[in-house]
């Protein structure tokens, strides 16, 4: 395969492909102008949204619920892979050439999955922190603690790091003089010496990522949110006030859930489907091929929208967090235009507000 066509973000890419000789594997050529355009929309979106819900959440003073503090996690895992994406940008617009350096190349490849990680196990923390809320109200409270909150977090990171840390490990820059340019790519040199060997490695790594960092948590997810359904739906018509606030969080919580599935299930079934052919589990023929190699960036680009998207759930559903927005925004004016006797008062009124909704 011509070095155009190098995998941007995973594990594989269609060089030396057997059929290269007899395929057309050449690039969409509007590819390179639309999907930069892309990754810089997500890349001012996410910046922006993302910066709001880490400064609300660091900023508020009143009780935090834990959902609140997952959510700031996941903000900040979404924060720190869109900064990356102006350099992926470039790389397409040059026709997948990288031009920054292996060190940049092995990072922010690096930062592609870890984001991928901690968005998922973040979204699964939440989910199992519902269930028991809702399904063990009584009984779950010693598990509900900011110390196993704080170890769960910790665990989520630490998990993330070690399962994105192959990335760092076998990406690499590769120069193709013929065409005089340069790819960031997977290279398996270190632990293969011929083609099956790292056939299987390109699709082994492929796969389990997909099990690890989506299959898996969803499936715990659903398992989640069936037994969650059942429990809301035989008390339907005896809720409480704390239950009805309870059911709001959740629906805010399966939202998240639901537009990441749709974010990110494209995704991982092209990438699957890719990962099989190398096993000579999924169809060879040119066409085939040819559908996964066009499909790819725009599975990516929609995967990577999810980043952008949660600030503005957040917004949308959450009337407690975009009350806290509002609160702070508030306060803000009032450094400018009130005088300094009356801004403890109105930090209190707001901060008194925010803790009601």
């Amino acid at each position: 395969m011509e070095a155009t066509t190098e995998e941007v973000y995973d594990y594989y890419d269609y060089e030396d492909s057997e059929n290269s000789t007899m395929c057309d594997y050449s690039e969409w050529e509007p590819s390179y102008s639309v999907i930069p355009v892309l990754y810089m929309l997500i890349f001012i979106l996410g910046l922006s949204g993302n910066g709001v819900v880490i400064f609300t959440v660091w900023r508020t003073q009143g009780k935090r619920r834990a959902t609140d503090v997952y959510i700031g996690n996941l903000a900040l895992a979404d924060l720190t892979f869109v900064v990356t994406l102006p350099l992926w940008a470039v790389y397409t617009a040059l026709g997948y050439h990288w031009p920054f350096g292996e060190a940049l190349c092995k990072i922010s490849s690096y930062v592609v999955l870890l984001n991928m990680y901690a968005s998922v196990f973040c979204l699964t923390c939440m989910s199992l922190d519902r269930y028991l809320a809702i399904v063990h109200s009584l009984s779950s409270t010693q598990l509900r603690t900011r110390g196993y909150m704080r170890a769960s977090l910790g665990a989520i990171w630490l998990l993330s790091c070690l399962l994105a840390a192959p990335t760092l490990v076998f990406r690499t820059t590769r120069h193709d003089a013929l065409s005089n340019r340069t790819s960031c790519v997977m290279d398996f040199s270190l632990v293969v010496t011929d083609k099956d060997q790292e056939n299987v490695w390109v699709a082994s790594l492929s796969i389990s990522s997909s099990a690890l960092g989506f299959l898996l948590p969803f499936l715990a997810m659903m398992v989640c949110y069936c037994v969650i359904g059942c429990t809301v739906t035989r008390h339907f018509n005896t809720l409480r006030k704390e239950d009805r606030r309870k059911r709001r969080l959740l629906k805010i919580i399966t939202t998240l859930v639901v537009v990441f599935a749709v974010c990110w299930t494209p995704f991982h079934l092209v990438k699957s489907a890719d990962a099989l052919s190398y096993l000579d589990l999924a169809p060879g023929t040119c066409a085939f091929l040819r559908f996964l190699l066009l499909a790819h960036p725009y599975a990516t680009c929609l995967a990577y929208v999810n980043s952008c998207l949660n600030p503005f759930l957040y917004a949308f559903f959450d009337l407690r967090f975009r009350s806290q927005c509002l609160c702070l925004l508030h306060l803000k004016k009032a450094l400018h235009a009130s005088p300094a006797g009356s801004l403890s008062s109105q930090k209190t009124e707001a901060q008194s507000l925010a803790t009601k909704v």
